[in-house]
């Protein structure tokens, strides 16, 4: 290295100035904060204009990508109350056949039945999860798996809601670039406000069961009526995807409740990152666009995502986002002494 320079990380000083306004006083400050960000939120906002490029195979796999980062979040907040959930497909299926069922039945379009399959999917999901609150553990991540299994199998043998033909036929969205910014809107409204959920008093409360839940109760606080609270925010999400979904498909049948909207969501958190929810969404850009890419293995498929969960748990347990957030911290550049003298 050069005798008249020395190595200075890039973020000297960013990191306290960002904290506060005075990361405005800078434009070099506010670019190094700011512009990873808008890089993405643009990147994803001009993606639709490429449909005649990409064409609409590629338009599906981004709507998939985030539906599935959906459920990844609705997966992350879960797991924030110390509820590690592998049924996520119970969100989803609930959120599809509420809105099938509305669609079908009444006539409604996905102007009505998103709104009330996303609350209403919510809702009966919490009822259906209550009784099993107060379990902790693998004990309430093996009642979550069950549970869809179950619905499915009761819908197979009494035929209801279509039983095993499900509904079809249902009203769709105008066209593909609409059904791409609605799902981007809900994704980036459910990224902020999971964000300043979790910096509230009441997200406190989330982190405290999550941490030590017999403190909570010594406390005061009745956690089981807490943990309800949380499964249904973070069910909202998940249902609106099953209910998206439905409408996309113009169909809804025992599909909705499928392994796959609980294994890929799962993995999308292992690969991205645990308690970031950008890392949520993140893995999810990574592992659905390669499953697409793996499609024609079939069920190999599953070893793929076996290996990759073992690989991140054991090799990189943080994630790819705080992985490649750290480094982003850590850019050196070079810097005369005389320069760095007079700092």
């Amino acid at each position: 290295m050069n005798p008249g320079y020395r190595k200075e990380r890039i973020d000297r000083g960013i990191k306290v100035r960002s904290d506060d306004v005075f990361v405005l006083a800078s434009m070099r400050d506010l670019l190094y904060v700011v512009l990873p960000r808008a890089l993405v939120i643009i990147l994803l906002l001009i993606f639709p204009a490429f449909q005649d490029i990409l064409g609409s195979y590629w338009q599906n796999v981004m709507l998939s990508t985030m539906v599935i980062a959906l459920l990844a979040l609705s997966w992350d907040l879960l797991a924030g109350i110390g509820l590690v959930s592998l049924g996520q497909s119970l969100f989803f299926g609930m959120g599809g056949y509420l809105a099938g069922y509305l669609s079908f039945t009444f006539g409604w379009g996905p102007l009505y039945t998103l709104p009330v399959a996303t609350v209403g999917g919510a809702l009966l999901s919490t009822l259906t999860l209550y009784p099993i609150l107060r379990l902790r553990g693998i004990y309430f991540g093996m009642i979550t798996f069950a549970v869809p299994l179950l619905l499915s199998r009761v819908i197979e043998v009494t035929k209801i809601l279509g039983g095993t033909e499900g509904m079809s036929s249902l009203p769709s969205f105008p066209n593909t670039g609409f059904e791409l910014y609605l799902v981007m809107a809900v994704l980036f409204v459910t990224v902020y406000a999971y964000r300043m959920l979790v910096g509230t008093d009441y997200g406190l409360v989330f982190n405290a069961i999550r941490d030590n839940d017999r403190a909570v109760v010594a406390a005061g606080y009745d956690i089981q009526w807490y943990k309800a609270q949380g499964v249904f925010i973070a069910a909202l999400p998940a249902c609106f995807a099953g209910a998206f979904m439905t409408h996309h498909f113009q169909f809804v049948g025992m599909p909705a409740f499928a392994l796959d909207y609980s294994i890929l969501p799962l993995t999308s958190v292992v690969i991205g990152g645990v308690g970031t929810f950008f890392g949520a969404v993140l893995g999810s850009f990574v592992l659905v666009p390669l499953s697409e890419l793996l499609r024609e293995f079939g069920s190999l498929r599953v070893v793929v995502y076996s290996l990759m969960l073992l690989v991140f748990t054991i090799g990189l347990p943080e994630g790819i986002f705080r992985f490649v957030l750290r480094k982003y911290h850590q850019f050196e550049r070079l810097v005369p002494m005389e320069e760095a003298s007079n700092e």
